[in-house]
């Protein structure tokens, strides 16, 4: 019996955890932008977030305040911009390897 429930524990675990990851070894183009200001998530200051297939996640291994300033017309507190990142979500953070604005020219 303590075997079933050893194994259903472990099975649960393996399952949630699965769900928590997702990898992008391949650049990929997603929105950024303050995940405050812009896409309504729930934080202490203004922080970086990448939005990607309509969910939003704050972002680790670069901030805000490493692409410029955040409180300028094109900031990320003022605007949502694109950016080609590779990384994973963990935990539901998006873990960036590399990230790189895209230039919009318009």
């Amino acid at each position: 019996m303590k075997n079933i429930i050893l194994a259903t524990f472990l099975f649960i675990g393996i399952a949630v955890q699965a769900q928590n990851k997702k990898k992008f070894d391949k650049p990929t183009v997603v929105e950024a932008s303050c995940g405050e200001c812009q896409f309504g998530m729930k934080g202490k200051s203004c922080d970086l977030a990448v939005r990607i297939d309509g969910k939003s996640y704050f972002v680790d291994g670069t901030t805000i305040h490493d692409h410029g300033d955040a409180h300028a017309e094109k900031g990320f507190c003022n605007a949502i911009s694109k950016a080609l990142v590779t990384g994973e979500i963990v935990n539901n953070r998006f873990k960036a390897t590399s990230f790189t604005l895209i230039d919009d020219k318009k």
